[in-house]
């Protein structure tokens, strides 16, 4: 059984197990529910490792800064420039541990980027099966079928404009010289200005309607 503990000790099941209470769009829905869910948790883990990441980027600039004050202020050593390879070799990894971060969060998008075709493709098939008008009586509880491609809309353009934020942090990162605007990227990073409270709350109107929170 493949699945995340919520609150309330609640589980959301992964698209791998099977109901035999639903079938046909509503199967095929509520799997979808269950992978946005999961992948949101990925995102967030990730999100927690690349801050964590992103820190030590920023702690190295800081440090880097704080050599070169100190080579200018006093006659340079070979001691110093030895410290400073090893901060810039130093630096480059934790660019590179980033850069692997953003591909995984690509990944994440990209399989959003698909929920939400599966979910047009599913609204595409009930149009042709109900004459134009589309199912009018709801799968679950009140949503019609459009409603679940709104919502589909709505998250993954919530994470492809985060994705898009955090690729630019990156390329600015280690190369900004101004402390206040390091705090700036981190900031941001942390807080994920493209994903609101009210993005997440879509999504448990997800669960709601999918019958993966218990009402």
């Amino acid at each position: 059984m493949i699945g995340h503990p919520c609150p309330g000790g609640t589980v959301v099941m992964s698209a791998v197990r099977k109901s035999s209470m639903v079938t046909g769009s509503g199967r095929k829905i509520k799997d979808n529910a269950a992978d946005w869910h999961n992948l949101m948790k990925r995102w967030d883990k990730l999100n927690d490792e690349g801050f964590d990441v992103a820190t030590n980027i920023v702690n190295l600039r800081r440090s880097q800064s704080d050599h070169l004050l100190l080579e200018n202020s006093s006659s340079s050593s070979s001691s110093s420039s030895a410290q400073q390879v090893g901060g810039v070799s130093e630096l480059e990894d934790e660019c590179f541990k980033l850069q692997e971060v953003i591909n995984k969060m690509v990944a994440v998008v990209t399989k959003m980027e698909h929920l939400m075709k599966l979910q047009q493709g599913i609204e595409d098939l009930e149009e042709f099966q109900f004459k134009g008008e589309g199912r009018k009586a709801p799968l679950f509880h009140t949503w019609n079928t459009k409603q679940f491609g709104a919502v589909s809309r709505v998250l993954f353009d919530s994470f492809s404009e985060e994705l898009k934020l955090k690729q630019t942090i990156l390329q600015e990162l280690a190369h900004t010289s101004s402390s206040d605007l390091c705090m700036v990227y981190l900031s941001s990073w942390l807080h994920q200005p493209f994903i609101p409270t009210h993005t997440r709350l879509t999504l448990e109107a997800l669960l709601l309607e999918t019958g993966h929170r218990p009402l």
